[in-house]
C-alpha cells in the first residue's frame, strides 16, 4: 500500500534539516473533540443536561485548534506536506475543525460569550472552513491526478479526507441559513449548502467504492491505517445530519412545495444513507477488532475513531427527531456512550504521545 504504517508521516527532508512537528492529521484532534460536545446537543431533552460538560469540552476544542493552527503555520511546512501523497490527504482536517468549532461556538458557546459573539464567531469559522475546505476538495484530488502516482492498493480511508469538508460545511452552515438576511442572501446559503452537500457526497460515494475495491481486490489493511476505514462511516453520518439539518431550515427560504421536498428527502434520503453507514460501520468494525489482536500501534489515525461516530450520532438523532421512532433514540445513545468512552481514550494516548515526543524535546517528531 502506498501510504506509510502512520497517516501524518511527511516527505524526506534534507540532511540536517528540521522536520516539521506537526502534520495536518492532527487536526483531527479537534474535529472529534469538537464532535463529542456537538453531538450532545442533538441527543433527546432528558439529556441537555449534558450541556455543561458539552461547553467545557467545546472550550478545550477551541483552544486547541488555536494551539494546533498557531504551530502549524509557524512551521511552515505546507509545500512539504503538500507533495506528499499521504500527508495531503489530510489537509481536509483544519478545515473541519475550523467548521466544528464554529458550531460549537453557536450550540453550546451562548451562555459563556453572549449570543452576537457566538453568532459572530461562526460565520468567521464556518467562512474560512468552507473556502478551505473547497480549496481543499479541489486542489488535493488535482495533485494526485498531476503529482502524486499511487499502486493499485493504494486508496483507503483517508482519501476522504479532502472531499468531506463541503457536507461538514453544509451541515454546519444550516445553522446560519436563519440568522442569514432574509430573501436572495438566505436563499443563497440554503442552496449553496445544498450543492456542497453534493459535492462532498457523490465524490465520498466514488472514493468509498475505490477503497471497496481495494479491500476486496488486495490484502487486508493492518496497523495505524486501519481506523481510517471509519471515515466512510463519517462521511455518510454527515450526510444524513446535513439532510435533516437543511430540511429544518429550507421553510425560511423556499416557497412551500420545495420546502415539503426537502422534509421527504431529508427522511427517505437520510435512513437509505443511514443503512448504508451502518454496514460500512460493521465493516470497519470487524477489521478493527482484526487488527487490535494483532497490535494496533498509536498514530494520529486513531482520530479516526473519534470524528465518524460522533457523525453517526447526530446523524442518528436526526432520524429519531424527524421519525418519532424511539428506535432511532436507543440507538443514538448507546452510541454516544461509545464516543464518549473512545474520545477518552484516543484523548489518553495523544497526550501521552505528545509528552513523550513533543514536549521533552522540541525536535521531536509529531507526524
Amino acid at each position: 500500500m502506498n501510504c506509510s504504517p502512520y497517516v501524518g508521516t511527511l516527505a524526506p527532508t534534507a540532511p540536517g534539516k528540521r522536520r516539521p512537528l506537526l502534520a495536518p492529521s492532527w487536526f483531527a484532534a479537534v474535529m472529534g473533540t469538537g464532535i463529542v460536545a456537538n453531538a450532545a446537543v442533538t441527543l433527546p431533552r432528558s439529556f441537555h443536561s449534558l450541556r455543561t460538560a458539552a461547553l467545557v469540552v467545546w472550550l478545550g476544542a477551541a483552544l486547541l485548534l488555536v494551539l494546533l493552527a498557531a504551530v502549524y503555520l509557524r512551521q511552515g511546512a505546507l509545500r512539504s506536506h503538500a507533495g506528499d501523497p499521504v500527508t495531503a490527504q489530510f489537509f481536509g482536517a483544519p478545515p473541519m475543525a475550523l467548521l466544528t468549532v464554529g458550531s460549537g461556538a453557536l450550540l453550546l458557546g451562548r451562555p459563556l460569550i453572549g449570543a452576537e459573539t457566538a453568532l459572530d464567531v461562526d460565520w468567521v469559522l464556518w467562512s474560512l472552513g468552507t473556502v478551505l475546505g473547497l480549496v481543499t476538495a479541489c486542489a488535493v484530488p488535482y495533485l494526485m491526478v498531476t503529482r502524486h502516482r499511487f499502486t493499485p492498493d493504494a486508496a483507503f480511508g483517508g482519501w476522504l479526507m479532502p472531499v468531506v469538508p463541503p457536507m461538514v460545511s453544509a451541515a454546519t452552515g444550516a445553522l446560519l441559513v436563519p440568522h442569514a438576511p432574509a430573501g436572495q442572501p438566505r436563499l443563497a446559503l440554503l442552496l449553496g449548502c445544498y450543492a456542497m452537500l453534493g459535492l462532498g457526497l457523490v465524490a465520498a460515494l466514488l472514493v468509498l467504492a475505490m477503497i471497496y475495491g481495494r479491500l476486496v481486490h488486495h490484502e487486508a489493511p493492518a496497523g495505524a491505517v486501519v481506523p481510517t476505514v471509519w471515515i466512510g462511516v463519517g462521511a455518510l453520518g454527515q450526510a444524513v445530519t446535513a439532510l435533516g439539518a437543511l430540511a429544518a431550515v429550507a421553510p425560511s427560504a423556499l416557497p412551500s412545495p420545495y420546502a415539503r421536498g426537502t422534509e421527504v428527502f431529508a427522511l427517505l434520503g437520510g435512513i437509505v444513507l443511514w443503512g448504508f453507514a451502518m454496514l460500512w460501520g460493521v465493516l470497519a468494525t470487524a477489521l478493527t477488532v482484526r487488527t487490535i489482536r494483532a497490535g494496533l500501534p498509536f498514530a494520529p489515525t486513531w482520530w479516526s475513531f473519534i470524528f465518524p461516530v460522533g457523525a453517526c450520532v447526530t446523524a442518528t438523532s436526526t432520524l429519531a427527531g424527524r421519525t418519532g421512532s424511539d428506535l432511532f433514540v436507543w440507538i443514538a445513545l448507546p452510541l454516544y456512550g461509545l464516543l464518549v468512552i473512545a474520545w477518552v481514550v484516543v484523548t489518553g494516548h495523544s497526550l501521552r504521545h505528545a509528552a513523550r515526543n513533543v514536549l521533552p524535546d522540541s525536535a521531536g517528531d509529531m507526524s
